[in-house]
């Protein structure tokens, strides 16, 4: 028994993990733009298929491959994809910030729907599973008699240390600063002299990039990469956003935590719980939008009428 609970454990720490960094993209995007970015998914998961075609490239060009390589081609999918997210909110987004809410949810929609059919099309075989490997193999320590991995300790490490960096980005930084006063009050943020389309501009590099890490990630876990993962993963960290409180750093973790729970809980203990995880996990966001819309660590909003 005790074997089988540090197993889920470990488990729900390594999804909960990943799908808090999903989730931090969508808070920190609509705390500053108040768009909900539903291409955020297929954005992020674009970052496994750069990584494999930089890592394909430097083994042609430098002829050697190694755990060393996909790193160095993993950093550069996560700039890559930072840059992606920039020029994604210039030639689109940016058109619907002041828009109706429904014009910027159908755009994101369809937005995501071309970045999937562009994987598909333009990557060789993109319409096939890719094999992704684990970005950290062996075991690093046992507890209870089960072995955790070095991978494991690199989902907390690295969504540990980004969300310290981004904490401090976000409160002892100008550009943080910033970014949290057009958070608060965009119009007021103007009159004090702040660009805010640099401040834009920051938040999609930042927001995309710590997505791209959840995707490389999210494909080192399942051990593979698909061109539709983008909406299972975008459909993943919305919720978790949405449980937490949409615009919450604190909430996106904690609903990224919840619905790894969620998932860990009905694998383990429903019959053919595989089947059945996100039927519990989405009726958990129905629940949450009745009767707490503002999300478990959100601020109601005040509409004057």
């Amino acid at each position: 028994m005790a074997e089988l609970f540090v197993q889920q454990l470990v488990n729900w720490i390594t999804l909960g993990c990943i799908y808090a960094l999903l989730a931090i993209g969508f808070s920190l995007i609509f705390g500053v733009l108040n768009v909900i970015h539903f291409s955020h998914g297929d954005v992020a998961m674009t970052s496994p298929f750069i990584a494999l075609a930089a890592a394909q490239a430097l083994a042609i060009a430098i002829g050697v491959s190694g755990p060393v390589w996909l790193i160095v081609a993993a950093c550069f999918a996560v700039f890559a994809v930072g840059l992606i997210g920039v020029v994604l909110d210039k030639v689109v987004i940016r058109r619907f910030r002041d828009a109706p809410a429904m014009m910027a949810l159908v755009a994101t929609v369809a937005l995501g729907i071309v970045i999937r059919e562009l994987i598909r099309h333009l990557y060789p075989q993109g319409s096939n599973p890719h094999a992704f490997p684990r970005l950290a193999s062996g075991v690093a320590l046992e507890i209870a008699g089960v072995q955790v991995g070095w991978f494991t300790l690199l989902v907390v490490a690295l969504t540990l240390v980004l969300v310290v960096l981004l904490f401090a980005f976000l409160r002892l930084t100008p550009l943080g600063l910033r970014i949290r006063a057009a958070s608060e009050d965009r119009i007021v943020a103007r009159m004090m002299g702040i660009r805010d389309t640099r401040v834009f501009r920051a938040t999609f590099f930042v927001a995309s990039a710590i997505g791209a890490i959840a995707g490389l990630l999210f494909a080192s876990y399942a051990g593979v990469t698909r061109f539709d993962f983008g909406v299972m993963a975008g459909l993943l960290g919305f919720s978790a956003a949405v449980i937490g409180g949409l615009g919450s750093m604190p909430g996106a973790i904690l609903g990224g935590l919840i619905i790894a729970g969620i998932e860990v809980l009905a694998q383990t203990f429903v019959p053919d719980g595989a089947s059945y995880r996100l039927v519990f996990v989405f009726l958990l966001v129905i629940g949450v939008l009745l009767f707490r819309p503002e999300g478990l660590l959100g601020r109601p909003v005040m509409v004057k009428v």
